[in-house]
Formats: structure tokens, sequence, C-alpha cells
């Protein structure tokens, strides 16, 4: 191994020490502080408990560290990027039929702070090593995405599965896997990441269809699909957009056919979600917050979704939960729930 490999990795344990730090010592503490100074006049809201954290002297360290680790994590990350992989023997083409002009909300920002967003050439393959560390390794087989197929997205034949902000693929492989008889298709905007999603789809031997499109305009179509899914893609689009998926999902599914999206909610805890709201903002992250306060099984509703409804997710093991309840955490963890709703038959 060499020096610069050594060097390398570690710097990818440091910052990863340094976000489990932040998560278990330092987010607690913070929060201990914010209840005793709140005892007498709790906030009632996420804008009420703003001015009270932010006077705690350990918040300037929360903050800073939560994007300061962020950076250090993607900076190390792309420093040990490994060379490319030779091409699939069995590649999977990108669809390119539907390809829109990249919008200024999508290119403007280096989304997760990850160094050039993800439009940039390698985009793709930092991506996937960024998200399995920024995972502190409890998602390198992708289990995450696979406990989300496993609770949240019910058991029946599908002949069409549509994959919404796909990436570089991470949420399309579990699809696959468990119904491996359904047509599965991947969307994205990020022609890098779909890039990725080919060249791993091969290398799994796993037969998706990738399209290089827009949440809000697949260009498949209209009730063609039986199941769309989009896990950690709505609280990355602005609202307008947002409402515009909505509409899409509503276009292409089947009567009877099902939506399921896995974001974030808040949780009813002011200091709570105030903690992810800000979030949105040292991570890059700027539709965050409007997605937050913005009432979403209503959007479906209006798309002409029924029983549209947001239920928790636990990604310890248990997945998607009954009610909008999360169990009692001392950590920092996101506030994970799943948006159901379906087609009327």
């Amino acid at each position: 191994m060499t020096a610069s490999t050594l060097e390398a990795r570690a710097r990818v344990a440091f910052a990863l020490t340094l976000r489990r730090r932040w998560a278990d010592t330092l987010y607690p503490a913070l929060k201990r502080d914010y209840d005793a100074a709140a005892v007498e006049r709790p906030p009632a809201t996420p804008r009420d408990a703003a001015p009270v954290a932010r006077a705690l002297p350990l918040y300037r360290w929360f903050a800073w560290c939560e994007r300061g680790a962020q950076k250090m994590l993607w900076r190390a990350a792309a420093e040990s990027l490994p060379t490319p992989p030779p091409p699939a023997a069995t590649p999977v083409a990108v669809e390119d039929d539907a390809a829109p002009a990249l919008p200024r909300w999508y290119t403007d920002w280096d989304i997760h702070l990850q160094p050039g967003g993800l439009t940039a050439p390698d985009a793709g393959r930092l991506y996937e090593l960024g998200a399995k560390l920024v995972m502190l390794g409890a998602n390198d087989g992708w289990e995450f995405h696979r406990l989300f197929v496993r609770t949240a997205v019910p058991a029946r034949a599908y002949r069409r599965i549509v994959d919404l902000g796909c990436g570089f693929g991470k949420s399309t492989w579990p699809l696959k896997e468990a119904y491996p008889a359904a047509e599965v298709i991947g969307v994205d905007l990020s022609r890098p990441c779909l890039d990725r999603a080919a060249q791993r789809a091969g290398e799994l031997g796993l037969a998706v269809r990738l399209r290089h499109a827009g949440s809000d305009a697949t260009g498949l179509p209209g009730g063609s699909c039986d199941l769309v899914t989009a896990t950690m893609l709505v609280h990355e689009l602005p609202l307008d957009v947002l409402e515009a998926t909505f509409a899409e999902a509503a276009r292409i599914l089947a009567p009877g056919g099902l939506l399921r999206i896995l974001d974030f909610q808040r949780t009813g805890d002011p200091f709570r979600d105030l903690a992810i709201e800000e979030h949105g903002a040292r991570n890059n992250e700027p539709f965050m917050p409007p997605m937050l306060a913005a009432d979403l099984a209503a959007m479906a509703t209006r798309a002409g979704l029924a029983n549209a409804r947001w239920v928790a997710f636990d990604e310890r093991g248990a997945g998607r939960l009954p009610t909008l309840e999360w169990p009692e955490r001392a950590e920092w963890h996101f506030p994970w729930a799943v948006l159901e709703a379906e087609q009327p038959s």
C-alpha cells in the first residue's frame, strides 16, 4: 500500500469519526443544553426554537462540524476514487429520448457538497463511493434500500416499476432483485450517474432500463406502470417541480397502481425539526426546508391519487412503521418516512 493510499484512507477514517461523534456525542449534548434553556418557555415551532438553539455555545460547533465533516468526507472520497472499471461484459444502454436541458436549480448547486455536483464527469462513481461512506458502513450492500422494498412495497405481481431519481442505481437494484419478472426502469437527470448505473447493472447481470429524464417528465406512456418509487428525491426538488412530479406519477400509474416515496418528514419536536431543516442549508440542499413545510400528501391528492399518507420508517431494521411516530433515539438521525398513495381503480 502506497503512502498516498494510506493518507487517503486516514482522511476518510478521520472524517467518518468526526461525523460519528457529531451524531452520537455533540448532538445529544446540544439537545440537553437546549432542553435546559427552553424549560420555562418551550418553543412550539422550529422557527421559535432557532434563537434558543443558536444562542447556545455548542451550537456553532454543531453547525461547523456538520458542514465541515461533509466537506472532508467528499474530499477524501474523491482522493480515494479507484481507477474506472473496464466496460461491463453485458452493457446496459441509457435511453436519451426524453433527455431535458438541465435546469438551473439542478446545476447551480454542488448537491450534498459533492464536488462538481451530479453533473461532473465522474459524478456517478464519486456519488456511489460517497453514499456508502455517508451511511457509515451500514449500507455497503444497499441494505437500506432493500429494507424499503421489503417493508414499504406491498408484495404483488408488478408488470412495470419506475424508480424516480435512481442516481447510480442503488434504489433500483433491490426492486429488480425482489421482482425479477417486472420491467424495472430507473429515471434520473444526471447522465454521469446513469452511466454508472448502466455499468453496475451490467456487472450485476440485472436487466433494467435506464432513462435520462426528469421525474416530472419521464416520457413513459400514460397508465403503463404498476409501481412508482422515489428514495431521497423529493427533498431535492423545488416545490413546482415536486407538484409536477406527483402529476407525472399519477399520469403513468395504471388503475390500482401504487406510489411509494421514502424521504424525510417533520417529527413535531421543534429542536429536532430545526436540526433537519438547517441540515438542508449546511448540506447544499436548499429545497429541503420548503419540502418539509409543504403538505406532500395534499399534493398527491391534487394529482388525483388516493389514500395519501405518511408513515415513519426506522432504518435500523424495522423499516416501515404503522404510523408517523418514531422510536426515541438520543443520537442525530434522519426522520425517515414513507409517503403512500395509490391510483384509484
